[in-house]
C-alpha cells in the first residue's frame, strides 16, 4: 500500500506512476475528495467535542451551586448526537479511503523501462551456450510419455485439465530439484528455511497484495476462510506481520518450499501441450526484510541466487527487465530469469524477483527500529523464485535429452535423486 501522504502532497506522482503502467488514474481524484471530506469531518467533530466539553463544565457549574441544568443537559445529548454521526460518517470516509488505497499498485522506480507491454522488456544478459545435438530434440511432453515419467491422462482423470501425475523417476526428479535447491540457497545463500501452512487467512492475502488485485485467480475455501496461497510470498510476507524487526537482524533472508494453487486465465490454443501451466506447481521461494537503504542491492543479490540454479545445472538463462506495463501490482523493480527449452524451443520464466519497497510492509504494519530508541520505518521486502517447477524440470528434461530417448541427470542432482544418473 503506499503511503497517503505521496497522495495528499503529492497526487501527481501516482498519476505519474499508473499513467506509466498503463492504467487509469481517476483514483487519485477519488482520494482527494475523500481526503478533503474526511478532514472537514474531522474538524466538524473537533469542534463539537470541545462544545461538548464547555457545556459539560457549565453543568457542572450550575449543579455545584444548586441550580438547574436541564437545558444544558438536553443540549448536551444533542450534541452527543452529533458526534456519534460524524464519527461513524468518518468512519466509513476512512474506510473508503483504504479500500482505494489498497487498489493503487506500488510506484515504480526510475530506472523502469517505459513499455506498452511484456514486449518491451529489456533483455540483461544471456548466459550459456544452446546445447549441440545430431538429432531432433522432442519437446517434453513427448519425451516423458515415453519414458513413462507423467501420465496427463491420469491427471486430467483425477482432476481435470491442466493436472497431471509424475511417475516414478519423474516423481523423483522434482523431489531432488526441490530439496537441492533448497539446501542450495540454506548452505550456500545463508537463507533460513520455513516450512509454511499452505492455507491462509484472508488478512495475509491482503497485506501480501494478492487482494483484492487478484480475488479471481485465487482459490477460497469460503466455509472455513481460508485461501490456498498462490506462492510461498504470502505466507512469509506476514511472518512479521504487525511486529517492530531489532534493526541489527536485518536483513532476514527466508527460503519456503510450498505448491502454489492459481486459476490460470489461458487463452484457448495457448500452452495447451505438456507441464509449462497449471492450477497447482511447486515452487521454492526466497524471500528478505531488509533495511530500506540496500534493497536494491539486495535485489541485485536475490537475481544472482536465482542465477546460480541455472548456472549449477547448466542450463543457459537470460535475465530481462521488465518494462512499466509487465512489473507486478506489488514490485516497484523486477528481473525475470528465464531458461531455454530446447525442445519446446523456447525461453520459460522460472523467476521473477522483484523489490516492493515499503508496499508490503506498509499493509503488514511491518517495521524496525534502528537503535532502541529511533522511531520505527517500515522495512523494504523482496521475493523472487529459486526457483519455480515444474518449468525447471522442463528444462532439464529438454536439455540433458540424449539421442537414445532418455534424459541425463544433471550431476548436482545426482546426491539428491538416490544417485540416480538417467531416466531411460
Amino acid at each position: 500500500m503506499i503511503d497517503i501522504k505521496i497522495a495528499r502532497n503529492n497526487p501527481e506522482t501516482i498519476v505519474n506512476a499508473l499513467k506509466r503502467r498503463r492504467m487509469p488514474a481517476t483514483v487519485v481524484e477519488q482520494l482527494a475528495e475523500l481526503d478533503i471530506e474526511r478532514r472537514k469531518l474531522i474538524v466538524q467533530s473537533d469542534e463539537l467535542k470541545q462544545l461538548k466539553n464547555a457545556v459539560s463544565k457549565e453543568i457542572g457549574r450550575l449543579k455545584a451551586k444548586g441550580e438547574a441544568a436541564e437545558e444544558q443537559s438536553l443540549r448536551m445529548r444533542g450534541v452527543g448526537e452529533e458526534i456519534k454521526a460524524l464519527e461513524e460518517s468518518l468512519s466509513f470516509t476512512e474506510t473508503k479511503i483504504h479500500e482505494l488505497l489498497m487498489t493503487i499498485p506500488n510506484i515504480l522506480q526510475e530506472n523502469v523501462p517505459d513499455g506498452e507491454s511484456e514486449k518491451d522488456n529489456v533483455e540483461i544478459r544471456r548466459v550459456g551456450d544452446f546445447p549441440k545435438t545430431d538429432f531432433t530434440p522432442l519437446p517434453h511432453w513427448e519425451l516423458a510419455e515415453k519414458l513413462g515419467i507423467i501420465d496427463f491422462e491420469r491427471g486430467v482423470k483425477l482432476s481435470g485439465t491442466r493436472f497431471y501425475v509424475l511417475k516414478g523417476a519423474g516423481a523423483r526428479l522434482q523431489r531432488a530439484l526441490i530439496a537441492w535447491m533448497l539446501d542450495l540457497h540454506i548452505s550456500r545463500h545463508g537463507y533460513t528455511e520455513v516450512y509454511l501452512p499452505f492455507m491462509v487467512k484472508e488478512e495475509c492475502m491482503f497485506a501480501a497484495g494478492q487482494l483484492p488485485k487478484f480475488r479471481d485467480n485465487l482459490y477460497h475455501d469460503a466455509e472455513e476462510d481460508f485461501w490456498f496461497v498462490p506462492t510461498a510470498e504470502v505466507p512469509v510476507t506476514n511472518l512479521h506481520r504487525d511486529e517492530i524487526i531489532d534493526g541489527s537482524l536485518l536483513p532476514l533472508n527466508y527460503v519456503a518450499y510450498t505448491p502454489c494453487f492459481r486459476r490460470e486465465k489461458m487463452s484457448a490454443g495457448k500452452d495447451v501441450r505438456g507441464i509449462k501451466r497449471g492450477h497447482q506447481f511447486d515452487k521454492v521461494e526466497m524471500f528478505k526484510f531488509v533495511h530500506p537503504s540496500t534493497s536494491n542491492q539486495e535485489l541485485e543479490s536475490l537475481v544472482f541466487h536465482a542465477e546460480e540454479v541455472c548456472r549449477l545445472l547448466g542450463i543457459p538463462h537470460r535475465v530481462i527487465q521488465l518494462s512499466s506495463a509487465d512489473v507486478g501490482f506489488s514490485s516497484s523493480l523486477s528481473f525475470d530469469i528465464e531458461m531455454w527449452a530446447q525442445g519446446c524451443g523456447e525461453w520459460l520464466e522460472v523467476s521473477s524477483c522483484s523489490n516492493c519497497t515499503d508496499f508490503q510492509a506498509r499493509r503488514a504494519q511491518i517495521r524496525f527500529r534502528e537503535t532502541p530508541k529511533s522511531k520505527p520505518e517500515f522495512v523494504h521486502t523482496l521475493n523472487g523464485s529459486g526457483l519455480a517447477l515444474p518449468r525447471v524440470m522442463i528444462a532439464v528434461m529438454e536439455n540433458y535429452q540424449q539421442k537414445d530417448g532418455s534424459i541425463v541427470i544433471p550431476e548436482v542432482l545426482r546426491p539428491f535423486a538416490g544417485g540416480m544418473e538417467k531416466i531411460g
